[in-house]
C-alpha cells in the first residue's frame, strides 16, 4: 500500500527538471518503476569520465534546472517528498543537456501535519553525499538535500568526486581543500581544468552556494528556494563557515543502518545571514566576493 501510494504520489508531479515516471510493477514482492529514456544518460558519465565535455555554460543550467527541480519537490507540489539520493547518477541529462532529476526509489513523502520533518529507520542515501544529521540518529529534514547537492554543485566546478582524495587536494577531500583553496583566492586551481572560458562571476557564485549547502548544521544551509535565488543572483551571497569533515557509516551502497552511538552535531549558534538586495545587476551582486578574491 505504501508503495503504492507513493508511485501514485510520483506520477502526478509535473516538472520540466523531473523525469517522467511512465509505469510501474507490483506483483508479489517485485516493485518496478519505469521513466523516460535520455539518450544522454547521466551526469556523472560526463563530469568524471571522457565522454564528452560539458562546458561551463551547460554546468551552470544544469545546476540551476536541478536546483529547481528539487525545489519543487520540497515546496511546490502537492505532496512534499524527499528524494533521499541526490547524486550526479541521478541527475539525466536530455539531447539539449537539460537536467531532469530520476531515481525516486529512496524517496519518501514528508508528514503532511510537519512537512518538515521524517523520522526514517535506516540511512538512505549514498556515501559522500549524506548530511551528517543522517549519521548523528537526528530528525531528517529537506535539508539533507540541501547538504547532497552542494556537494554535487562542488563536483560539478571542479570535476573531481567529492570523497576522492589525491596529491593534488594534499590529501584533504574535495569539500576542505576547495575552501582552503578558496580562502586562499586560488579560485583557479578549484575550477576543473578542461574548462575554457569559465565566467568568474557566475564560478564564485557557484562554490560560495556549494559552501553553504554543506554546512554542518541543517539551520545553516539555505532552502532549495533561496538557492534558486542565489544561483540566478538574486540573493546577497555571504561568506561561509569552514566545512566540517563527515565521518563515513559505510564504504558504499545506497541503504545502510546508522550508528546508533553516533554523537549529536554540535549547536554552536552560527547563523547564516542572507540579505535580500534592493534590484542590481548580477556583476555588482558579486562584486565584493569577486574583489575578495582578486578577480575584480
Amino acid at each position: 500500500m505504501q508503495f503504492r501510494m507513493e508511485v501514485a504520489t510520483i506520477s502526478c508531479t509535473h516538472h520540466l527538471n523531473l523525469v517522467r515516471l511512465v509505469g510501474f510493477c507490483f506483483e508479489g514482492r517485485r516493485r518496478l518503476l519505469v521513466y523516460e529514456f535520455l539518450r544522454n544518460g547521466s551526469l556523472d558519465k560526463f563530469l568524471f569520465t571522457l565522454k564528452e565535455l560539458l562546458n561551463w555554460e551547460n554546468r551552470f543550467n544544469i545546476a540551476l534546472g536541478t536546483t529547481k527541480g528539487i525545489t519543487y519537490v520540497h515546496e511546490e507540489c502537492r505532496d512534499y517528498i524527499i528524494h533521499c539520493d541526490i547524486k550526479p547518477k541521478n541527475i539525466l541529462l536530455d539531447e539539449i543537456h537539460t537536467a531532469k532529476l530520476l531515481d525516486f526509489g529512496l524517496a519518501k513523502l514528508m508528514n503532511p501535519k510537519d512537512p518538515k520533518y521524517l523520522s526514517l529507520a535506516t540511512i538512505r542515501g549514498t556515501r559522500g553525499y549524506l548530511a551528517p544529521e543522517w549519521l548523528a540518529n537526528l530528525s531528517i529534514t529537506s535539508k539533507c538535500e540541501v547538504y547532497s547537492y552542494g556537494m554535487v554543485l562542488l563536483e560539478m566546478v571542479s570535476g573531481r568526486r567529492n570523497f576522492e582524495v589525491s596529491p593534488e587536494t594534499y590529501g584533504k577531500r574535495v569539500s576542505l581543500w576547495a575552501y582552503s583553496e578558496f580562502e586562499k583566492g586560488n579560485v583557479e586551481s578549484i575550477v576543473d581544468k578542461r574548462l575554457e572560458e569559465v565566467g568568474s562571476e557566475q564560478v564564485v557564485r557557484a562554490i560560495l552556494v556549494s559552501f553553504w549547502r554543506i554546512q554542518e548544521q541543517p539551520f545553516q544551509r539555505p532552502t532549495m528556494g533561496k538557492v534558486v535565488q542565489m544561483l540566478e543572483g538574486v540573493i546577497d551571497i555571504e561568506r561561509t563557515l569552514a566545512p566540517k569533515p563527515v565521518a563515513e557509516v559505510s564504504s558504499g551502497g545506497t541503504t545502510m543502518t546508522p550508528n546508533s552511538n553516533a554523537s549529536a552535531l554540535s549547536s554552536s549558534p552560527s547563523l547564516m545571514n542572507i540579505e535580500v538586495l534592493t534590484p542590481r545587476s548580477n556583476r555588482d551582486t558579486m562584486k565584493d566576493s569577486s574583489s575578495l578574491l582578486g578577480l575584480k
